[in-house]
């Protein structure tokens, strides 16, 4: 098995990861402290990002995208995960949901979402649906040829600088062998809609600048063209094209991880105590020991599945798997780096406060450590009959 980049690949993390390094990490310590990205920043890095031609680089090229592969896709990424979320947005990937545009809507929304004209965000969890996604309360109400959207959802990521919501909601019930379950419906849903409401949500432990927010929707009003797919098969389109939501939070965490060791590498070859640089001490040196094999670990669980979504054969196990391990792993060695650092490790001098702070909530979203384990348990046990 070869594990190599090509050459292609490898000119592409190596661009990529300068541009974070000069362009983004600079502005990491402004992000942190005012828990902002200035407007006009925001649209500087958009606009360097769109000249490489990283902006979008998810969407097919004939649509003015990138054009990478899934596989090639990751490896940015990995490479915007070594900063902040905030800044590394400013390069958008836009959902691969909206792929799903048909029509009219490819024109209102997918183009211009992928020449950085319009920027999209997904609203799904509300406050009393997290995981269990088909207990969400908002409702779309059939009226003539629109539909008349109420409810509330939160903890979406952006919507403060998003242009359009990609929108979920109950249009409805249905009998099912399992029961009575809820039509779900995909919508694309302008910010500025009378009716929708977008504000700053809860203040976050973690990616400052990169807000949560909470969306009100009374009476707002939609047409029937915008309806994302087909009307009560919302989660069918969500299945189909947000299958790599996993992987990216794998792909992130592995970025985090090989940051924080390396901050906690150098410094173990540099700190002096006792007449020795601290990492001759035994405690520090299996510490860094134990980051190695996490860090690397990661990184294979995170390229195999990178290469199965590549290939089309990864499983939903597949994606726990690399979701659970890297985001797992990453909260360990963000710890461990903090504690070879010491005192320094938690001042906000050094980014280790901050990947630690990060690392935390990615063992929530994208599905609960405790729902990737469900996933992977059910598909082991499911083949022999249990």
């Amino acid at each position: 098995m070869d594990f190599a980049l090509s050459e292609e690949q490898t000119m592409l993390v190596e661009m990529v990861r300068k541009f974070v390094a000069n362009e983004m990490i600079p502005h990491e310590e402004m992000v942190e402290r005012t828990d902002e990205v200035p407007a006009d920043l925001r649209a500087e890095l958009t606009g360097k990002a769109v000249d490489l031609g990283i902006y979008a680089c998810n969407m097919p090229e004939d649509l003015g995208g990138g054009g990478l592969d899934d596989f090639d896709t990751m490896l940015v990424e990995k490479e915007l995960g070594r900063t902040a979320m905030a800044l590394a947005d400013c390069c958008w990937r836009p959902s691969n949901v909206l792929m799903a545009c048909t029509g009219a809507q490819r024109e209102r929304y997918l183009l211009p979402a992928i020449r950085a004209e319009r920027k999209d965000c997904i609203a799904m969890t509300e406050p009393d649906a997290g995981s269990d996604v088909r207990g969400m309360k908002a409702t779309a109400v059939r009226d003539g040829d629109d539909w008349i959207i109420n409810g509330t959802k939160h903890f979406i990521s952006g919507a403060d600088v998003s242009d359009f919501i990609i929108l979920f909601v109950s249009t409805g019930e249905e009998e099912t062998p399992r029961g009575i379950k809820k039509r779900i419906t995909a919508f694309l849903v302008d910010s500025d809609t009378p009716g929708v409401e977008v504000r700053r949500g809860y203040h976050a432990a973690c990616h400052r600048g990169h807000h949560n927010c909470i969306i009100n929707m009374d009476n707002a009003r939609v047409s029937n063209n915008q309806i994302l797919g087909e009307e009560g098969k919302g989660f069918e389109v969500a299945n189909e094209w947000l299958y790599a939501t996993r992987v990216v939070v794998a792909a992130m965490c592995c970025a985090r991880s090989e940051r924080a060791l390396d901050i906690a590498l150098n410094w173990a070859a540099q700190r002096k105590q006792f007449g020795q640089v601290i990492g001759k001490f035994q405690g520090v040196s299996f510490q860094l020991a134990d980051m190695e094999v996490d860090v690397r670990m990661s990184n294979l669980v995170f390229l195999e599945t990178a290469w199965k979504l590549q290939q089309g054969t990864m499983t939903d196990q597949d994606a726990a798997v690399a979701k659970l391990f890297c985001s797992e792993a990453c909260g360990r060695v963000a710890d461990q780096a903090i504690q070879v650092v010491g005192g320094m490790g938690l001042m906000a001098d050094l980014p280790l406060e901050r990947i630690w702070r990060d690392a935390r909530v990615d063992r929530i979203w994208e599905g609960t450590s405790e729902i990737q384990r469900h996933i992977i348990s059910r598909a082991m046990l499911r083949p022999l009959g249990a």
